[in-house]
């Protein structure tokens, strides 16, 4: 029985010896492994600056938490973010924790990301954000996205969280914008298990993560910072507080693998993109099922199939088949997100009709992508579906 699973582990030998360095050092609180990753990882993207968390969730929560405490802060309660209406949940709990309005917005039934065209239209002269998603591995048309808020004071801040190596038009996803988050969960690109990242090119907003991450306190700043007037009492600065921070920290076997994991890195991209050409060459003109359009370079987090309109086909049927196959799938992220009950907590908007994002709710599913050959998995997966 051929079994197509989710997700598998990323690790060997590599990381397991990257643990026991961290073990045999006993210093396992945040040091110089995270700090070693957040390097790399900056040269990797081309940002820059790059701060490591403990979640990508997290990675959110501080970019957004950052955008307050600039000595000019670039944004205030109640300003208004245009968000997609399909993406994971907590690419909206930090805008509504931080009293922000989010307009949301329909996204394209193709390319699974902002439907441009309703972006455009959503813009006003309120808008003071858009939070750009990556979704699946897609990157978003930042030409586009570029020209609609070119002269007008907009941030565009990215959750790459899925979508971690894509490239639009040869730069790196995640550097389009003020910040840009990612993940290194277990089922994504890389893993550290739990961790995340945020980058930028803004040396002030760089220290306000810093300082946000760790209790929001001066200790880990360097003497010359944006946030702070730094002492050389080492004493003082050990407990002194500027800013009202969390403990967000990664532990150092977090960046110790992180490390070993981003050496791998962009042969785990090649083998995905060469899983996704084969995926493409069955399922891209399928009766059946619409997949997601590749915008530049994607780096396929997974496989998503959207019944078509004029398809007999049933959701829950489909779901029931590949279960019973041994085929792991999952909503397309959360679907439609104005779905969820949740926003009765939320100062929001819904522009227009969520349309695709509701077809995408109740008529898409994902696959899982890995580092390694699937054409075995995929084949299956088309033979089943086609039964």
């Amino acid at each position: 029985m051929i079994k197509y699973p989710l997700a598998t582990s990323t690790w060997n030998d590599k990381e397991i010896e990257a643990i026991n360095k961290v073990i045999k050092s006993d210093m396992y609180t945040m040091g110089k492994h995270v700090k070693a990753f957040e390097e790399s990882f900056a040269d990797f993207v081309g940002s820059k600056y790059c701060v490591m968390v403990n979640s990508g969730s997290s990675a959110n929560l501080l970019a957004v938490a950052a955008l307050f405490y600039t000595k000019t802060p670039k944004l205030k309660p109640g300003d208004e973010v245009i968000v997609p209406a399909v993406s994971w949940s907590t690419t909206y709990f930090p805008l509504h924790q931080y009293g922000l309005k989010l307009k949301f917005v329909d996204v394209d039934l193709d390319t699974l990301n902002f439907d441009l065209k309703a972006l455009e239209a959503a813009i006003t002269k309120d808008t003071k954000m858009i939070f750009a998603v990556n979704l699946l591995g897609n990157p978003n048309d930042f030409d586009v996205i570029n020209s609609l808020i070119n002269g007008k004071d907009i941030l565009l801040l990215e959750d790459n969280c899925e979508s971690m190596g894509a490239e639009f038009k040869g730069k790196q996803a995640g550097t389009f914008g003020k910040m840009g988050t990612f993940s290194t969960f277990f089922s994504h690109h890389m893993s550290t298990m739990e961790g995340g990242l945020v980058v930028t090119d803004d040396e002030e907003l760089h220290h306000v993560l810093i300082a946000l991450r760790a209790h929001g306190w001066t200790r880990h700043l360097p003497k010359e910072n944006k946030v702070s007037n730094k002492t050389n009492d080492w004493f003082k600065e050990s407990f002194r507080f500027v800013l009202p921070g969390y403990n967000l920290r990664p532990v150092e076997m977090s960046g110790a693998i992180g490390v070993e994991q981003l050496k791998k890195l962009p042969d785990f991209l090649k083998v995905r993109r060469d899983n996704a050409k084969y995926f493409e060459s069955l399922f891209s003109n399928h009766p059946d099922f619409l997949i997601q359009k590749n915008s530049s370079n994607s780096s396929w987090f997974g496989f998503s199939l959207v019944i078509r309109p004029n398809s007999n086909l049933n959701r829950d049927e489909v779901v029931t088949l590949l279960n019973e196959k041994h085929i792991d799938c999952r909503p397309i992220v959360t679907g439609d997100f104005t779905k969820n009950e949740v926003l009765r907590y939320f100062d929001y908007e819904i522009f227009g009709d969520m349309k695709n994002a509701r077809y995408i709710d109740e008529n898409g599913f994902f696959v899982g992508n890995h580092q390694i050959d699937l054409k075995k998995e995929i084949d299956y997966l088309y033979t089943v579906l086609k039964s």
